[in-house]
């Protein structure tokens, strides 16, 4: 028994936020932001747009991409790091928009690597017999979180929502195999320091604009490129394949030059690897979902294609999954 992916979807906001205008926000430049990330441009919600309204949005599309009916699904996971509240859960929210009642429903942080850590965990639900039919969403407004007057991290983030329906599977279509892990040493290397119960929201934490994404972008690029080209061999072993046999990879988007190292050490060419970066940021736990959406929109997978998903991020978390694509 597998768990397959029956359906995909994504949402993006439609305001673009481009280089140009950070330039007009921030001491940057469009060269300055392309040269060392990739990046042209990224979504940003609109005032008052919600983390539940992209994920609604995008699991309705991936429902009805599936085939399947609200009421069929068994459990809803958001992974997410910017929900839309500290509780409930944003996927309880989104239970009740989507009107999938029968369905229990809870959030998952994992930063980044949160889609890879729902898919990881959904696969488990799935071997049991009580479970047939989960949404994994991967979402995050980052922009609500980000210091528009540090322009190391506000030029890198952009907002979005990816999910997928996944179903069971007794055929060669599914999931082949999966790996996540955690180095907490390096917890501080991303994070944002208040907000919670370590340190709660006062005048003073705001005046201290400690409510704002910080990052350390040396040490994590640091472990990405180490981390990406690991857990690709150790995935690739435990399915008894080697990089030829990857039909796609869809890498976490983070940083051009980290996408660009992984692609040599497998000899990838461009045509199977899916980049989105340049126009959509780096959206955190929606990367793979949204960028496997929208090569999948262009590209059509065919039926028994190898995808391999690499992520990393806050926690330090990271994690990858090989796909065989495929509803039969």
């Amino acid at each position: 028994m597998k768990a397959k992916a029956l359906g995909i979807g994504y949402c993006l906001p439609e305001r673009v936020l481009t280089n140009h205008d950070l330039e007009k926000m921030v001491e940057t430049s469009n060269e300055w932001i392309i040269e060392r990330t990739g990046i042209k441009e990224r979504r940003i919600v609109e005032p008052g747009q919600k983390n539940s309204d992209l994920s609604a949005e995008a699991a309705r599309r991936a429902l009805q991409d599936a085939k399947i009916d609200p009421l069929q699904l068994d459990l809803i996971i958001v992974a997410t790091a910017s929900p839309d509240m500290p509780f409930p859960s944003t996927a309880c929210i989104v239970q009740a928009m989507l009107g999938a009642k029968n369905a229990a429903a809870f959030d998952l942080e994992a930063g980044c690597t949160g889609f890879i850590y729902a898919l990881s965990v959904a696969e488990k639900f799935l071997l049991s017999p009580e479970y047939n039919h989960i949404l994994i969403i991967g979402c995050d407004i980052v922009s609500s979180v980000l210091d528009y007057t540090d322009r190391n991290t506000c030029i890198l983030f952009g907002d979005g929502a990816g999910a997928m329906v996944l179903g069971k599977s007794e055929g060669e279509n599914g999931l082949l195999c999966s790996s996540i892990g955690a180095d907490g040493t390096g917890g501080e290397l991303l994070c944002m320091p208040a907000g919670g119960s370590a340190i709660p929201a006062t005048i003073e934490s705001v005046e201290k604009r400690l409510h704002y994404l910080r990052m350390n972008g040396n040490e994590i690029f640091k472990f990405a490129t180490k981390i990406v080209s690991q857990i690709s061999s150790e995935l690739l072993s435990k399915a008894g394949m080697s990089y030829d046999d990857i039909d796609l990879f869809v890498p976490h988007q983070a940083n051009l030059r980290i996408i660009q190292s992984a692609m040599r050490r497998m000899k990838l060419p461009p045509e199977k690897v899916a980049i989105n970066l340049d126009v959509c940021g780096n959206i955190s736990a929606g990367s793979i979902p949204v960028a496997l959406g929208q090569f999948n929109e262009k590209t059509p997978l065919k039926n028994g294609a190898n995808i391999l998903m690499v992520a990393f991020g806050t926690g330090l978390t990271y994690g990858g999954a090989i796909l065989r694509w495929g509803r039969d």
